[in-house]
Protein backbone atom coordinates (compact mmCIF):
# COMPACT_ATOMS: atom_id res chain seq x y z
CA UNK A 1 0.00 0.00 0.00
CA UNK A 2 1.90 3.12 -0.83
CA UNK A 3 -0.20 5.94 1.12
CA UNK A 4 0.04 6.48 4.74
CA UNK A 5 -3.05 7.52 6.43
CA UNK A 6 -3.41 9.40 9.28
CA UNK A 7 -6.68 9.94 11.95
CA UNK A 8 -6.65 13.47 13.51
CA UNK A 9 -9.16 14.07 16.47
CA UNK A 10 -9.77 16.29 18.50
CA UNK A 11 -10.88 15.48 22.52
CA UNK A 12 -12.39 18.48 24.60
CA UNK A 13 -10.21 18.69 27.66
CA UNK A 14 -12.84 19.49 29.87
CA UNK A 15 -16.02 17.47 28.30
CA UNK A 16 -14.20 14.63 26.60
CA UNK A 17 -16.40 15.52 23.55
CA UNK A 18 -14.29 14.03 20.79
CA UNK A 19 -14.77 15.05 17.34
CA UNK A 20 -12.73 13.06 13.90
CA UNK A 21 -11.47 15.26 11.27
CA UNK A 22 -13.68 13.87 7.90
CA UNK A 23 -11.68 14.41 4.77
CA UNK A 24 -12.98 15.63 1.70
CA UNK A 25 -13.18 12.47 0.11
CA UNK A 26 -16.03 11.12 2.65
CA UNK A 27 -13.64 9.37 4.81
CA UNK A 28 -11.16 9.64 8.17
CA UNK A 29 -7.98 8.99 6.89
CA UNK A 30 -6.03 12.02 5.88
CA UNK A 31 -5.11 13.35 3.09
CA UNK A 32 -5.68 10.81 0.01
CA UNK A 33 -8.42 8.26 1.43
CA UNK A 34 -7.63 5.10 2.56
CA UNK A 35 -5.86 2.14 0.89
CA UNK A 36 -8.03 -0.31 -0.20
CA UNK A 37 -7.99 -2.77 2.87
CA UNK A 38 -10.10 -5.91 3.95
CA UNK A 39 -9.12 -6.08 7.13
CA UNK A 40 -7.78 -4.15 10.39
CA UNK A 41 -4.43 -5.40 12.34
CA UNK A 42 -3.79 -4.29 15.84
CA UNK A 43 -0.17 -3.40 16.32
CA UNK A 44 2.78 -2.28 13.72
CA UNK A 45 2.49 -3.57 10.25
CA UNK A 46 5.12 -6.32 9.13
CA UNK A 47 7.79 -5.48 7.09
CA UNK A 48 8.34 -2.85 4.47
CA UNK A 49 9.80 0.70 4.86
CA UNK A 50 7.67 2.85 7.47
CA UNK A 51 7.47 6.93 7.62
CA UNK A 52 8.01 8.13 10.92
CA UNK A 53 5.10 9.45 12.29
CA UNK A 54 6.40 12.64 13.46
CA UNK A 55 7.06 13.65 9.47
CA UNK A 56 3.79 12.43 9.00
CA UNK A 57 1.98 14.79 11.58
CA UNK A 58 4.44 18.10 10.91
CA UNK A 59 2.90 17.38 7.13
CA UNK A 60 -0.28 17.24 8.83
CA UNK A 61 -0.05 20.73 10.33
CA UNK A 62 1.35 22.15 7.10
CA UNK A 63 -1.14 21.11 5.01
CA UNK A 64 -3.73 22.61 7.13
CA UNK A 65 -2.29 25.59 7.94
CA UNK A 66 -1.37 25.14 11.57
CA UNK A 67 1.54 25.68 14.12
CA UNK A 68 4.08 23.07 14.70
CA UNK A 69 3.32 21.35 18.27
CA UNK A 70 -0.70 21.86 16.97
CA UNK A 71 -0.73 17.85 16.67
CA UNK A 72 0.50 15.83 19.06
CA UNK A 73 1.40 11.78 17.51
CA UNK A 74 -0.51 8.93 19.29
CA UNK A 75 2.45 6.60 19.69
CA UNK A 76 0.52 4.19 22.21
CA UNK A 77 -2.06 3.24 19.43
CA UNK A 78 -0.60 1.07 17.04
CA UNK A 79 -3.06 -0.92 14.15
CA UNK A 80 -2.71 -1.55 10.55
CA UNK A 81 -4.98 -2.12 7.36
CA UNK A 82 -4.34 -5.67 5.56
CA UNK A 83 -5.36 -5.24 1.96
CA UNK A 84 -4.34 -7.39 -1.35
CA UNK A 85 -1.32 -5.33 -1.55
CA UNK A 86 0.67 -5.19 1.52
CA UNK A 87 -0.03 -4.01 5.08
CA UNK A 88 -0.42 0.02 5.79
CA UNK A 89 0.53 1.60 9.51
CA UNK A 90 -2.45 3.97 10.40
CA UNK A 91 -1.24 6.92 12.40
CA UNK A 92 -3.14 8.51 15.16
CA UNK A 93 -2.71 12.70 15.74
CA UNK A 94 -5.04 14.72 18.67
CA UNK A 95 -5.14 18.82 17.99
CA UNK A 96 -3.47 19.90 20.90
CA UNK A 97 -6.38 23.08 20.96
CA UNK A 98 -8.91 23.91 23.57
CA UNK A 99 -11.19 23.62 20.56
CA UNK A 100 -10.97 22.08 17.00
CA UNK A 101 -8.98 24.25 14.61
CA UNK A 102 -12.73 24.26 12.48
CA UNK A 103 -11.50 27.01 10.07
CA UNK A 104 -8.38 24.73 8.87
CA UNK A 105 -10.37 21.88 8.25
CA UNK A 106 -12.67 23.57 6.35
CA UNK A 107 -10.02 25.72 4.02
CA UNK A 108 -9.05 22.17 3.05
CA UNK A 109 -12.86 21.11 2.17
CA UNK A 110 -13.00 18.61 5.15
CA UNK A 111 -15.29 19.09 8.70
CA UNK A 112 -15.23 17.62 12.16
CA UNK A 113 -17.56 15.03 12.91
CA UNK A 114 -18.77 13.25 15.73
CA UNK A 115 -18.90 9.38 16.06
CA UNK A 116 -22.63 9.24 15.18
CA UNK A 117 -22.23 10.90 11.92
CA UNK A 118 -19.44 8.57 11.18
CA UNK A 119 -22.39 5.49 9.61
CA UNK A 120 -21.93 6.00 6.19
CA UNK A 121 -18.14 4.94 6.35
CA UNK A 122 -16.82 1.78 5.44
CA UNK A 123 -16.48 -0.81 7.96
CA UNK A 124 -12.62 -0.76 8.17
CA UNK A 125 -12.86 2.58 9.05
CA UNK A 126 -15.83 2.30 11.76
CA UNK A 127 -13.23 -0.56 13.16
CA UNK A 128 -10.53 2.33 13.29
CA UNK A 129 -12.81 5.10 14.87
CA UNK A 130 -13.67 2.71 17.56
CA UNK A 131 -10.31 2.11 18.35
CA UNK A 132 -8.97 5.86 18.16
CA UNK A 133 -12.45 6.47 20.29
CA UNK A 134 -11.75 4.00 22.89
CA UNK A 135 -8.10 4.91 23.43
CA UNK A 136 -8.77 8.39 23.38
CA UNK A 137 -11.50 8.01 26.51
CA UNK A 138 -8.88 5.60 27.69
Amino acid sequence: MSATPIILYHKHPTSARTRFLRFAHGGICGFDGMPSAQALGVGPASGGVVAHPIMLVRDAERRLGLASGSLEHQSELRCHLKGSDGDSDVFVARFTAIDPPFAAGASIGAEFIDLTQARQLAPVELALLRLVYDHALG
